[in-house]
């Protein structure tokens, strides 16, 4: 695979520049018919990569020992407080979250399907979106302290039920609220979160994203969003539903194996996009690492590419995504991460991190990385993550 030259960087430049304000996102002609298609989040021309708080400030993993690598974040993910955290790293251009809708019809963050709490002698386990936004709200700390808190648990990957604790508690919080709180500069990555062993009919589709687009609508003024789903009928609906904000669609890039054709390759994902008239793809790192001609179909089909996942907490991995012309990456060590690729623009990848890293004496573009140069860095990936966990 050889590395994007000037006209591809250019090419990615535009593709990801500057947005006024989602407002004024108007689609243009391109050369081969489609629009030339822009993500409303902020890019340094010379850095050539944007860096998303995954959750905010990173994931909880329930069980994880103190000071793990992946999955240790000090706040409670998909809430204020981590959301503010990653606002006032200025490196950090957007946050990730998952937005479902309360049985009531509100727009709430939160990533499970279900939630969890302890009742007398057992675990009560409830559908998220079976939930009125009142009984919602009542998990975890409140923010009135007249008001009874129901313990909040959640089911480890082994399938042991747990207590959900973190280092910096807060609120379990609604969609609104985020607009309403979070500094206005810091770009919102909505997931459009669907449980994926359901069928939903078109209505039930429709009703909820409605549901999130009013409160988009209302609130997000200026602030750079834009949307996300796995689910591809949610992501061509929002589509349709709306032309202000852009919408990419989610997958693991083939790195497992689903009932629904369109979600198990990284080419299924570029044909979902250029039917359903996407703006671009968000996809499992290691769909990307291991499969590095899926950034030259994404360029060539005018796709904006971001990924996700547990090698983009290596800086090194998301070095090598840089070099292949990834526009952006969610992290969850975004401290660490964001500026680390904050000096990738300045030839000083690892900066930040007590000089580790590439030599930085010389930039991005001069630097000449080999077919079998790059091969021998994605062999290393797995090393890598070896080494730091």
């Amino acid at each position: 695979m050889a590395l994007p030259g000037p006209a591809a960087t250019r090419a990615a430049v535009r593709l990801c520049r500057i947005a006024a304000s989602a407002s004024s996102y108007l689609p243009s002609a391109a050369a081969d018919g489609r629009r030339e298609l822009e993500l409303p989040f902020a890019l340094v021309a010379e850095r050539g990569m944007v860096v998303g708080g995954h959750r905010g400030m990173g994931m909880n993993a329930v069980g994880a020992p103190p000071g793990a690598r992946f999955g240790a974040a000090r706040e409670r993910e998909n809430t204020l407080l981590s959301f503010g955290r990653a606002a006032a790293h200025a490196a950090v251009a957007f946050v990730e979250f998952d937005v479902q809708v309360t049985k009531d019809g509100c727009p709430i963050i939160f990533h499970d399907d279900f939630i969890l709490t302890q009742g007398t002698g057992a675990v009560h386990e409830r559908r998220v979106t079976d939930l009125l936004l009142e009984d919602f709200l009542s998990y975890g700390p409140q923010r009135e302290s007249c008001k009874v808190s129901k313990p909040l648990l959640r089911r480890a990957g082994d399938g042991r039920v747990l207590n959900w604790t973190t280092e910096d508690d807060d609120s379990l919080c609604t969609l609104q609220e985020a607009f309403q709180r979070v500094s206005p500069r810091l770009g919102f990555n909505i997931e459009l979160k669907f449980d994926d062993s359901i069928m939903y009919h078109r209505k039930d589709l429709q009703c909820a994203l409605k549901a999130v687009l009013q409160v988009v609508f209302e609130h997000a003024r200026n602030r750079p969003v834009f949307f996300s789903s796995f689910h591809p009928d949610a992501a061509q609906m929002m589509r349709e539903l709306q032309s202000l904000y852009p919408v990419l669609f989610l997958t693991e890039g083939g790195t497992s194996k689903h009932h629904d054709p369109r979600r198990n390759s990284f080419d299924d994902a570029v044909r979902v996009c250029l039917e359903y008239d996407l703006h671009g793809i968000v996809s499992e790192a290691r769909g990307v690492l291991k499969n590095p001609s899926a950034v030259a179909r994404a360029q060539e089909s005018n796709l904006a590419l971001l990924t996700y996942g547990q090698l983009n907490n290596v800086w090194e991995a998301v070095y090598i995504q840089y070099l292949m012309g990834v526009h952006g990456v969610i992290v969850d060590r975004v401290e660490e991460i964001s500026d680390a690729v904050a000096g990738f623009g300045l030839g000083k990848p690892g900066l930040g991190r007590g000089g580790a890293g590439v030599d930085g004496a010389k930039t991005h573009q001069a630097q000449a990385f080999s077919q079998q140069q790059l091969g021998f860095l994605l062999r290393l990936i797995p090393e890598l993550i070896e080494q730091r966990h």
